[in-house]
């Protein structure tokens, strides 16, 4: 009988699948919890070619996405002090 997934913590689950690599069902569970879901994740262009020649317009709006993540995180991390 198999653990049920959905009662575990993030931790536990972890854990579990380390232990059980080959539990399809429990990394399914897993990345099922992942914020955003894919439905609501934002998805960027390769940062290089197939021949390995940088794309420096994709590279430049990943940095700037990084960069307005970090930002986010900042203020809200000050939110939360204040």
């Amino acid at each position: 009988m198999k653990p049920k997934f959905e009662a575990m913590t993030n931790k536990e689950l972890i854990a579990y699948i380390l232990a059980h690599r080959d539990d399809d069902e429990a990394i399914r569970v897993l990345f099922g919890r992942r914020n955003p879901p894919d439905s609501e994740a934002r998805w960027y262009g390769p940062m290089v070619a197939e021949d390995g020649t940088p794309i420096e317009e994709n590279i430049r709006i990943a940095e700037e996405a990084i960069r307005q993540r970090v930002e986010q995180a900042d203020k809200k991390r000050q939110d939360s002090q204040s």
